[in-house]
């Protein structure tokens, strides 16, 4: 819409022409506005939809101005209207005409009826609520009506944004819903019996509320933009239907993988009963080695192995339950658990197994010593030297009878490669640590 120019002295017949040239423009400028808001989809929809809230109380604020606007456009015409009329009484306008038309083009020469209805409801008409008529200029007349108008455009570009935006969004979302919901009741994922059940269920109530509400309200769910004079500047507020899609693809995650566990159920308990077995088969071998270790090895402490957990089984008897039920968002879960709880008491049975077996492995690695010096006396022509002889069948012995003494055994170890040592001609064999040759090499 444009504006006119302001008040001035009387108008020579130039002027008078280019002014109605002017506001001729103006005129058809603000008529087609006027027609598009009237036409606008928007609008209609704000007509024919039970408003509430903000949108209500906004709209009847509209619906005033729209009609204020249609009053002022009609006494803005006809005072187009009667100028003209004046400017074609001659070719050439008397002083008169011309004292005349500049009252009207630049003075305050247009009335327009009051309404205490109309006005009561345009915010901008406060100060005129209850007047029985107001007189305006063309100028003033044209800012009247582009107030109003951006105001009521405002309103209704934004109403039809959201509802053009939101609702089609709530309705897809609403449909994959469901489509997620058939499948979950396919799994077993029930409200009450899984927490993606009851997850569902919660999204299925706010959803419908959400649409309920955008339909009624639809300006409650605007974000104005910052700085912007703009008729709809902003963009629709999706904060909740964004958080409840990505809630609903977390319970669509939940039930893929109720879903996969159906698909391999069979062969993941398979596997969690051929760990539970390694992990009772090493169990049962540490039990054994515990009372080979007790009856072979003197004066060591050998930790107790304890039995399988009865617990697992019994897991893992009604994980089986739950697969012949098709429970499988039961399975799931439990699951997940017990290959968990399963790699834990195989990796508990093997620590116990070492645990159990030390003391073997450190006569082993001694009888291994003592026989490597062994043959490396032999190798440099000292196998039949007595003093050798004696300590190496010393140490063989206490290695080589039961029950052994570790810490007996040992020292005699180390009295033999001492001895070995001392006739090789190398250094002194320390008293911990394996012993060296002279080129420093380890046995």
């Amino acid at each position: 819409m444009g504006v006119t120019d302001p008040a001035g002295p009387v108008m020579d017949r130039d002027e008078v022409d280019r002014a109605l040239a002017r506001l001729g423009a103006e005129h058809e400028a603000i008529e087609t506005s006027l027609l598009a808001l009237q036409d606008h989809a928007g609008r209609r929809l704000l007509e024919g939809a039970e408003l509430t809230g903000t949108t209500r109380e906004r709209w009847t604020t509209a619906e005033a101005s729209i009609s204020l606007l249609w009053a002022y456009f009609d006494a803005y015409s006809d005072a187009l209207r009667g100028a003209r009329e004046i400017r074609a009484r001659r070719r050439w306008s008397s002083r008169e005409d011309l004292v005349e038309l500049t009252e009207l083009l630049r003075g305050e020469s247009v009335t327009v009826a009051g309404s205490a209805t109309a006005t009561a409801n345009a915010p901008t008409l406060l100060s005129a609520a209850g007047r029985l008529s107001e007189r305006f200029s063309l100028a003033a007349l044209v800012d009247r009506m582009n107030e109003l108008y951006a105001a009521s455009l405002d309103m209704v570009v934004t109403a039809d944004a959201v509802w053009s935006a939101l609702p089609a969004r709530i309705d897809l979302l609403a449909a994959e819903l469901q489509r997620t919901r058939k499948l979950a009741h396919s799994v077993g994922v029930r409200p009450g019996e899984h927490p993606a059940g009851d997850d569902l269920e919660r999204i299925t109530r706010i959803l419908t509320r959400l649409r309920e509400d955008v339909v009624s309200d639809p300006l409650n769910f605007w974000v104005p933009a910052q700085g912007s004079s703009a008729p709809g500047g902003g963009r629709p507020d999706t904060t909740v239907y964004d958080r409840e899609a990505r809630a609903l693809e977390d319970v669509r995650r939940e039930i893929d993988a109720v879903l996969t566990v159906r698909q391999d159920a069979e062969a993941r308990l398979i596997k969690l009963r051929d760990v539970l077995s390694r992990a009772d088969r090493t169990l049962a071998e540490a039990r054994t080695a515990r009372g080979e270790v007790l009856a072979k090895i003197a004066a060591t402490e050998v930790p107790v192995v304890s039995g399988p957990p009865t617990a697992l089984q019994e897991q893992l008897a009604t994980a089986a339950e739950y697969r012949r039920q098709a429970q499988w968002h039961r399975l799931s879960p439990l699951l997940e658990s017990l290959e968990q709880k399963a790699d834990d008491e195989l990796l508990r049975a093997r620590e116990s197994l070492t645990a159990v077996t030390a003391p073997l492995a450190v006569r082993a690695e001694l009888r291994g010593r003592l026989d490597a010096y062994k043959a490396k006396v032999a190798r440099h022509g000292l196998a039949e030297d007595p003093f050798l002889i004696e300590r190496y069948d010393a140490a063989r012995r206490m290695l080589w009878s039961a029950p052994c003494d570790l810490r007996v055994a040992e020292q005699a170890v180390l009295r033999y490669q001492r001895a070995a040592a001392e006739a090789l001609g190398a250094p002194r064999v320390p008293q911990q640590g394996g012993p060296e040759d002279r080129r420093g090499e380890q046995v």
